[in-house]
């Protein structure tokens, strides 16, 4: 996943989710924690300053004044309130153990001579502020407690509210289970729009790689110009490569081409002058071999795997010219393309192919020449190109023999003996083959297979 681009940003996406997401969450939980509590607290205020409320200067509690208010005090189970002064404890029975508050002095002797005459009215030890408490009642529940100490003429007076922490808690659970759904759809939501995100803004880089495979496949010639602002140099850098590629490609097929012309013509010259002399025809047959293999080499090496060539027109314009030049002894070149197939190979190559065949069929037809051109039953990735004529044809002995270099049954004609070699040659540089065989009714059907170059909108 690391090593995928949007693999990482969508870790890294969820990792700033999540993070937000729990930093929002633990925020929000302490703001309503706080709004409870500080409910609670005012609550347990109100008892506590009911509670003051009967406790007389000199610590005496007004418990007729206690008994009739006693039932706003009882809020509920847990709910506890307690009063002790120097009379002892009023309330519940079993307070709660709390953390020990400050110790208050101990009241001046009865009789000291600086003894006031009148006790003073009770003061709070710590400034009239409950203070808050948590603790543990006698059943080990957690509860939540205020607490407030009076200062009167006979000693200090512990006034306390206690509330169970559940009141505290509950409420924090019926607001954070809803909080904690709408989060984790807030997160599904936000990892969905990282994805969406994210699948959109690398879609370019998903159509530059669909692009650049086209033209590696030769489907196009370069991808779109029209690319997003951080792509589009990349864009002009794969194109200015693809156009250097194709110059390159043309140069050395040039540069082919023109050495395969340059040395065809004199070596089958001199091989067929040398024919009566074995030991120099030998010479001359190996020279011609390895001129064409590293001739097939180069070829090869310089093949562009992007080209491709639209059959129907190149047959008619071959068939017309053929045609034409053999019309003097009423030769016929009639084509039939089925569809509008295109092959996947060099358009000058293509013509020297099916000019090799139409040459050498017109070279010993009768009358006829028929060129049939199909897609390949039961392969579509594969082409069918058959020349026949209704010439003599060729014994199915010699037909692997006639393919190669130099090779002529008929001295009679006119001819080097290279046109089925360089079929042959140009077929398979192509991943194609050659068979020869007989024309229903007589006559040589010279047919080959080539690649299919299939048409797509992105075509260039």
């Amino acid at each position: 996943m690391l090593r995928s681009i949007q693999g990482r940003m969508l870790l890294l996406s969820a990792v700033a989710i999540l993070a937000a997401l729990g930093i929002a969450g633990w925020a929000i939980a302490g703001v309503l924690e706080r709004v409870v509590t500080e409910g609670i607290d005012r609550r347990l205020d109100a008892e506590i300053a009911l509670l003051a409320s009967t406790v007389a200067p000199d610590g005496q509690v007004d418990r007729a004044r206690l008994a009739a208010r006693a039932g706003a005090l009882e809020a509920g189970r847990g709910w506890t309130w307690r009063i002790d002064g120097p009379d002892g404890a009023i309330g519940s029975a079993d307070p709660p153990r709390l953390r020990p508050g400050p110790v208050a002095a101990p009241p001046p002797p009865p009789g000291a001579p600086d003894a006031p005459r009148a006790p003073p009215a009770p003061i709070a030890e710590d400034a009239a502020a409950p203070q808050g408490l948590d603790g543990v009642d006698q059943a080990g529940r957690t509860i939540h407690a205020r607490r407030l100490r009076l200062v009167t003429s006979r000693g200090t007076v512990s006034l306390l509210a206690a509330a169970p922490r559940a009141v505290v808690a509950r409420p924090l659970r019926e607001a954070l289970t809803p909080l904690l759904v709408a989060l984790a759809i807030l997160a599904a939501l936000l990892a969905a729009a990282s994805l969406l995100q994210l699948r959109l803004g690398l879609r370019p880089l998903a159509r530059m790689r669909e692009q650049l495979a086209a033209i590696r496949a030769g489907r196009r010639e370069r991808v779109d110009d029209d690319q997003p602002v951080e792509l589009r140099g990349l864009a002009d850098e794969l194109n200015a490569l693809a156009a250097d590629r194709a110059a390159a490609l043309a140069t050395a097929r040039q540069s082919a081409a023109n050495l395969a012309h340059a040395l065809k013509t004199p070596v089958a010259t001199l091989a067929l002058q040398l024919r009566d002399d074995p030991a120099k025809a030998a010479q001359v047959a190996r020279i011609d071999a390895t001129i064409r293999h590293h001739l097939a080499r180069a070829r090869a090496g310089a093949t562009d795997t992007r080209a491709s060539v639209r059959i129907a027109p190149a047959v008619d314009d071959l068939a017309l010219a053929i045609g034409r030049l053999h019309a003097g002894r009423g030769i016929t070149v009639t084509p039939q393309v089925a569809g509008d197939p295109v092959a996947a190979m060099d358009a000058q190559d293509f013509d020297e192919l099916l000019g090799n065949l139409l040459d050498n069929a017109a070279r010993h037809a009768a009358t006829q020449v028929w060129i049939d051109v199909r897609v390949a039953s039961g392969d579509a990735r594969r082409i069918e190109l058959t020349v026949s004529d209704d010439g003599p044809g060729i014994p199915a002995a010699d037909r692997a023999r006639v393919t190669e270099p130099g090779v002529r049954l008929d001295e009679r004609g006119e001819g080097h003996g290279f046109g089925l070699a360089i079929v042959r040659e140009l077929t398979e540089l192509h991943g194609g083959s050659l068979t020869l065989g007989e024309r229903d009714g007589g006559g040589l059907a010279a047919s080959v297979t080539l690649p299919a170059r299939h048409q797509s909108a992105g075509q260039a």
